[in-house]
């Protein structure tokens, strides 16, 4: 489950807490070609008011007349969009794709505030939804499950949002976290250098302590990035000891070939295994010809997303 995805659910419960009507929209089927993937949400509360999306915004419009010229509609729905190359033309849908979606009126706050705490807490949950009864059920999900429909239950996992721990406070800091969190991830920094820590932005947050002490605080999990950028060893190899040996998905070090190729000797020497070592990215991103910081974050979050979205090893042809 995309952290975008999660902000939706944020804001539908937000809605419903101020009292106003919302339906939520998943993505359940696609043929073809379709601008969004299946699980992606929209919420729409009665006034027009969109959070998310589940395709390029035609289909959205539609959406928003159907509760135009219904607004007492309490009861889920099946909704399919571009049945004919017609339809698909109309909805902007590309090359005939089809779009299939579950209509879903939310009534209690009670299942969206748990599901967003447990994500919170780092624990994966599936939401199944019966369609006839609207009725929702949270139950345990791993990292496995996959979303379900089966023409009358909706079984959509979610997990926590993906994060990433940036070592150092720099300037190359501030231009990954703005990255980092256009993209949904929830940015957290440690520094313990006292001159970096001011004007940041409020949805970064910074973890107390030494590197390696802020790595293991964190848990890192199989959502979790970490990269080193203070360029100084003392700190960078500190958390780099504690991160090769987690969960993470991805930890990476700022440093040019040769720099990267001592750092790892240095991590051998340590005492971390050879199979650990060959798990850190340095140098981190991918070959753009970056120079400036802005360049650098840019082919860092790149190789971090492409390496979130299954695309490590495509990377490694093309790049080979």
């Amino acid at each position: 489950m995309d952290s975008v995805d999660l902000a939706v659910l944020r804001r539908a419960r937000q809605w419903l807490g101020d009292g106003r009507q919302v339906w939520l929209y998943t993505v359940v089927e696609t043929w073809g070609s379709a601008p969004r993937p299946v699980g992606s949400l929209l919420a729409l509360r009665e006034d027009g008011r969109v959070e998310g999306s589940v395709s390029g915004g035609c289909v959205e419009d539609d959406l928003l007349a159907r509760i135009g010229d219904a607004p007492e509609r309490q009861r889920c729905e099946l909704i399919t969009y571009g049945v004919s190359k017609e339809e698909s033309a109309r909805f902007g849908l590309p090359c005939g794709g089809t779009l299939r979606l579950v209509q879903e009126p939310l009534r209690t706050v009670a299942w969206l505030d748990e599901l967003l705490a447990r994500c919170s807490a780092h624990q994966r949950v599936l939401r199944r939804l019966d369609l006839q009864s609207g009725r929702v059920e949270l139950l345990p999900a791993d990292v496995q499950t996959q979303l379900r429909f089966d023409g009358q239950t909706l079984q959509a996992p979610f997990g926590p949002a993906w994060r990433l721990l940036l070592i150092g406070a720099g300037q190359l800091s501030r231009y990954t976290a703005e990255l980092a969190l256009g993209l949904g991830f929830e940015v957290l920094i440690c520094d313990p250098r006292p001159g970096y820590r001011h004007d940041w932005p409020a949805a970064v947050r910074f973890v107390s302590g030494m590197p390696d002490d802020a790595v293991a605080a964190i848990e890192p999990d199989a959502h979790t990035a970490i990269v080193a950028l203070t360029h100084d060893p003392r700190l960078d190899d500190m958390a780099l000891l504690t991160a090769l040996d987690s969960a993470a998905f991805y930890v990476g070090a700022l440093g040019s070939r040769r720099n990267s190729e001592a750092r790892k000797e240095r991590l051998l020497a340590l005492g971390l295994q050879a199979s650990a070592v060959a798990r850190l990215h340095g140098p981190i991103g991918l070959a753009i010809g970056s120079r400036t910081p802005a360049e650098i974050a840019l082919s860092l979050m790149a190789q971090v997303v492409a390496i979130r979205n299954g695309a490590g090893e495509t990377l490694a042809r093309c790049c080979a």
